[in-house]
């Protein structure tokens, strides 16, 4: 592995989430809002083919911040779309999706049988 390609990890990442942190001490956007958000943007960005060039830079900096899940669903449309035709508008972002979809589930579930959730106060 090349030093360069984990600094441009880090910058890609590290820029996203400083865009992220801007989001929530100068607007008065809640969290929800700004992951949709951000997932939304890379859906965007995906579809205009501009994401790809941030991945080609970033690598995972740019693929493990909720912009990179946004991409990886546009992604997968847009193959499948070339692959099956108009349904592939509604099945390509849950096949390129589901591995990650499954573990998120799957870890949420075993936090909640593991821990006790407390309110806050």
């Amino acid at each position: 592995m090349d030093i360069l390609e984990y600094l441009r990890a880090f910058i890609t990442g590290g820029t996203i989430c400083v865009i992220g942190q801007i989001l929530i001490d100068k607007t008065k956007l809640t969290s929800a809002r700004i992951l949709v958000l951000f997932v939304v943007s890379g859906c965007i960005l995906g579809g205009l083919g501009i994401y790809k060039y941030i991945y080609d830079f970033g690598g995972a900096g740019a693929t493990v911040p909720l912009t990179g899940f946004g991409y990886l669903l546009s992604k997968g449309v847009i193959e499948e779309v070339d692959k099956v035709g108009f349904l592939g508008a509604f099945t390509g972002g849950l096949k390129s999706a589901a591995g990650g979809v499954t573990i998120a589930v799957v870890f949420s579930l075993l936090a909640a049988l593991i821990f006790k959730p407390k309110d806050k106060n």
